[in-house]
């Protein structure tokens, strides 16, 4: 496995591989790696070759107060892993901004409601960094995981409105044995904040398979005293919700039938 830290170098072996007719596929991470991404990394190993992990902490998705600075960082961690899961390139630049910055990438309608609401120029920044990354890496194929849907719902349309030669694959969720979702950000639950935790995915599973399954939703996640709801929102056939318990926010959905 090769570590790549320079955006310039990534992209010169990029080009180096299109040449030479190489399908390349993408993981974008932000690190802090658990098994919902090795479940990205295995499905993105069967779709190309050479396969690029790609292990950024984006500043310009997290807003002013949220968790930028303390977000799960674990670098020897992640390379292990990638280096087991048979990860061609390790790419994990120290910044993708130059000081003096200026340029953006906005997407005007899928990055409305849901956590573009409650995140104010959160989508501006995810779609800026992945840009970048396109642009370096010249994936074939970019892998993402159906948990965070707004994210994947707004790379289709980046790809779709830019032409960008590449396809976007989606992979559904991967859950522990409770029915949490696999999350870099679970890592700061406690083990009473984990068992309430598993309420939110049977509730919102639960409501998925209701015709007024938004309502009840917002109703049942109400009455647990611990959570407090951002939205509940049925969009593009799945139901989507947020919520924090004390200060770490939880995102999930379930695809309704």
């Amino acid at each position: 496995m090769i570590e790549i830290f320079s955006p310039s170098e990534m992209q010169s072996l990029a080009l180096q591989w299109k040449s030479q007719g190489k399908a390349t596929v993408l993981v974008p991470t932000m690190g802090a790696l658990h098994k919902g991404h090795l479940c990205l990394i295995e499905k993105a190993r069967k779709l190309g070759d050479p396969l690029v992990v790609s292990i950024y902490v984006n500043p310009t998705q997290f807003g002013p107060g949220e968790d930028y600075h303390i977000y799960p960082r674990d670098y020897e961690k992640d390379r292990l892993l990638c280096r087991e899961q048979g990860v061609d390139v390790l790419f994990a630049p120290s910044s993708l901004y130059h000081e003096e910055h200026s340029s953006w990438v906005v997407e005007e309608k899928i990055s409305q409601g849901r956590c573009g609401r409650s995140r104010p120029g959160h989508f501006r920044g995810v779609a800026t960094v992945l840009m970048k990354l396109f642009w370096l890496v010249q994936p074939s194929k970019a892998v993402f995981g159906w948990k965070d849907a707004q994210q994947l719902e707004l790379v289709q349309r980046l790809a779709r409105d830019f032409y960008l030669p590449m396809e976007v694959i989606g992979v559904e969720t991967v859950r522990d044995e409770n029915g949490l979702a696999y999350s870099s950000r679970n890592a700061y639950l406690n083990e009473e904040q984990k068992r309430i935790a598993a309420q939110f995915p049977r509730i919102l599973k639960e409501a998925a398979s209701m015709p007024d399954g938004e309502a009840w939703a917002k109703k049942e996640l109400e009455k647990i005293p611990c959570f407090k709801l951002d939205y509940v929102e049925k969009v593009n056939g799945r139901l989507c919700a947020a919520l924090w318990i004390d200060k770490i926010r939880l995102i999930d959905n379930f695809p309704c039938p």
